[in-house]
């Protein structure tokens, strides 16, 4: 009413003063009036923006639309995207429930319940006035990391030694997940031609060549800055077939005395591990205890023989078998002569002497007569006829030695029973497959030396 008043006038004073205005100072008056009608009515109008809003996944969400002097004039929601209206005043128009809206002080606010992905847009707060006026707002819905196993690697895969594999691991949320890979026991990753690296980026991880030392756990880790963080578990077993180290191949003793022999082996699949001695499988007894202890592909076997007879004296094989194969190491225990009675008092004093750091004389002639009897010993197992030669040699020697002496000696270089006693050194036995072979150095685990010198004899 107060326009078409103002409007009036306006004709009223054109026809009184029809000369003194022109066309362009007509339309200027007539913008002039509606500027000022506007103000003077407060027309509706947007007191804030509509933030962004960002929500989890399965979360709530509000967008507010702040409108002042609304009068009689209607507020809406509108998503963009799909083009679809929600609410109309306070009405819900959208046939999705999740979707409802409030308003206090002059705040119209529409609520997302439980928010999906489809909801992720710009959504349009509108005024119904003419011309109509809107703004716009954004809700950012995102997704924590999810891991597909379906396009991932199983969680337990196996490879045959020295072949190349490829483990993948795939995942899926908003934004985009980074993947990630390390080792469950914190061991670095060989790979990129044996590159090492604690922590490796990308959906697959390749390794070539693969080693029994690169077996374990690999943890696939998925994350995108949305909690929580998702990783996947899977377990690389490298097969190959059993191999055996033998640390002592001769192993001496006296009769009437306990001896322990013991053999290393590696395998995967788990190999079956025994003993054998004259073509019968040793099994535990009051004669024999036999322990094992396995750690990962390793294993350690050991065989006691208790109350050692003739009977007992001669080649124990230690045997490893699995699927992909089997090997046996074999250690010879033989018969070293008891000490005699003299023997205790001599060594008795030089234990004595060392613990008051007194090295005497008599330490050295221990020594001597304890390689004398070894000598004798091997001699006599591995030149048949040659005892009578070295009779002497016994009597003066037998002095040196305890009555519950046992000694343990490396094997000779090729085990062939024709090679001079002075060839003794601390070489093992490695065996792989069929065959047995010398090795010069043994792994740093299974290392093992002999020193003469520092034998204890117990009295």
């Amino acid at each position: 009413m107060f326009i078409l008043t103002v409007i009036k006038l306006l004709l009223i004073a054109l026809n009184i003063f029809p000369s003194r205005f022109t066309n362009r100072r007509i339309m200027f008056l007539i913008y002039m009036t509606n500027l000022v009608t506007h103000v003077m009515m407060d027309e509706p109008r947007f007191a804030q923006p509509i933030p962004n809003v960002t929500v989890a996944v399965g979360r709530d969400a509000n967008l507010p639309c702040v409108v002042e002097h609304l009068g009689g004039y209607k507020v809406a929601w509108i998503h963009i995207d799909r083009q679809m209206i929600l609410t109309i005043h306070r009405h819900v128009i959208s046939r999705i429930p999740r979707y409802s809206i409030t308003y206090t002080d002059n705040t119209w606010l529409l609520h997302v319940n439980q928010a999906h992905q489809d909801d992720r847009g710009y959504y349009m707060c509108q005024v119904n006035t003419n011309p109509m006026i809107s703004q716009v707002g954004y809700l950012q819905v995102v997704v924590p990391p999810n891991i597909l196993d379906i396009e991932s690697t199983p969680s337990s895969v196996a490879v045959r030694e020295n072949q190349n594999i490829n483990m993948t691991c795939r995942a899926d949320g908003f934004p985009s997940p980074k993947i990630i890979w390390r080792r469950e026991d914190g061991e670095e990753i060989a790979v990129e031609k044996k590159k090492k690296v604690l922590v490796y980026d990308g959906d697959v991880l390749p390794l070539t060549k693969v080693s029994r030392n690169e077996m374990g756990a690999y943890l696939c880790i998925a994350t995108n800055g949305v909690p929580p963080s998702v990783s996947k578990r899977i377990i690389l077993d490298v097969e190959f077939s059993p191999m055996i180290w033998v640390p002592n191949q001769l192993v001496g003793a006296p009769s009437g005395t306990d001896v322990t022999i013991d053999c290393h082996t590696e395998a995967h699949p788990k190999a079956i591990i025994y003993w054998v001695y004259n073509s019968v499988m040793v099994l535990p007894s009051k004669k024999y205890k036999t322990d094992y202890t396995e750690n990962s592909y390793r294993a350690h076997m050991k065989l006691t023989i208790r109350n050692l007879q003739y009977g007992d004296f001669g080649n124990y094989r230690c045997i490893s078998k699995n699927s992909l194969g089997e090997t046996e190491g074999s250690i010879r225990v033989y018969e070293i002569p008891l000490p005699s009675t003299p023997s205790k008092q001599v060594t008795h004093t030089t234990v004595e002497s060392r613990e008051n750091n007194i090295i005497p004389s008599s330490r050295n002639d221990t020594t001597k007569a304890l390689q004398t009897d070894v000598g004798y010993a091997m001699k006599n197992d591995l030149y048949p006829g040659s005892a009578s030669s070295s009779s002497s040699g016994v009597g003066a020697s037998s002095s040196a030695a305890s009555s519950s002496t046992s000694m343990q000696t490396s094997a000779l270089p090729g085990g062939a029973a024709g090679n001079s006693l002075s060839s003794l050194g601390t070489k093992g036995s490695l065996a792989t497959g069929k065959s047995t072979f010398d090795a010069d150095r043994p792994p740093n685990q299974y290392a093992s030396s002999v020193d003469f010198s520092s034998l204890s004899v117990d009295v």
